[in-house]
């Protein structure tokens, strides 16, 4: 059975971080070790949250892995509190994704400005992160902060062939900007591979509404379809057409919550598409 370990907080309510990956990629047939980062009793958008950081544990378990002699077919972190997990994450790296994919969804910021409690140092640690990984899948804020740049809302296509040309020039042979517009109504991702030289934009029409956590479900289907064979190109159709999928679901409710998308529901469709 082919494994995934990803690194990323735990929010017992709400849909973000390892709540969604552990299921997402486990439906997919994966088997999934994690290495949670905090505890959180909800996630960042409900107020008063209670926060217990597990940095000091993580070493232990890096530790006991390869005493094991646990391989994975893919390493992939996600939200990451401190500059110290990011070092540690690129341990993580050096000791347990020799031969598989590195990922890095560098979640940190969004419309235009860092998530609280980050700062342009810590994005430039980020970068330094994204340099020992394989695939990047950043928004465009994000890529903004990771690059140094001034976030501009609106660009074309040029504009972001360019800005993943760039994201590129570091280390990452891949380079994927989720959440790409260039028409009202579809929305999408744009990636390049440095290797080939070659672009690829794939998007559907957009939900009425955005939802925490979506970005997390994207990444976990994207690198799960990876790791099931799936090509570069076809893994983010797959994450594009699922997280819409579960967009429209959520939204079909009378009464869902504002807090995230059902994605379990939607778990019949994704793996319908992995057998396309």
């Amino acid at each position: 059975m082919k494994k995934i370990a990803t690194m990323q907080d735990i929010s017992c309510v709400g849909k973000c971080s390892l709540t969604v990956a552990l299921p997402v990629i486990s439906a997919m047939g994966i088997e999934t070790a994690v290495i949670p980062t905090a505890v959180l009793s909800t996630h960042t958008m409900f107020k008063g949250f209670t926060f217990c950081d597990l940095t000091d544990e993580i070493e232990g378990i890096l530790n006991h892995w390869e005493k094991e002699g646990f391989s994975f077919e893919a390493v992939y972190t996600g939200y990451l509190g401190s500059e110290r997990q990011i070092a540690i994450a690129k341990d993580l790296f050096a000791r347990f994704a020799k031969e598989g994919i590195r990922l890095v969804d560098p979640c940190m910021a969004d419309n235009g400005k860092l998530y609280a409690g980050f700062t342009p140092e810590f994005a430039l640690k980020m970068n330094d992160l994204c340099k020992e990984a394989d695939i990047i899948c950043p928004n465009l804020t994000e890529a903004s902060f990771l690059l140094g740049i001034p976030y501009q809302e609106t660009y074309d296509e040029e504009y972001i062939k360019d800005i993943l040309v760039k994201l590129t020039e570091g280390g990452a042979s891949r380079a994927i900007l989720t959440g790409i517009s260039f028409e009202e109504g579809m929305l999408g991702a744009y990636a390049y591979d440095r290797n080939t030289k070659e672009f690829y934009y794939y998007c559907n029409e957009e939900e009425k509404k955005h939802f925490h956590g979506t970005g997390d479900i994207w990444a976990s289907t994207f690198i799960g379809a990876m790791v099931n064979g799936k090509s570069f190109e076809k893994s983010i159709e797959i994450a594009c057409d699922y997280v819409k999928e579960c967009i429209r679901l959520t939204l079909a409710e009378d009464n869902y919550n504002e807090y995230g998308v059902n994605f379990e529901q939607a778990f019949p469709y994704l793996l319908r598409k992995l057998e396309d």
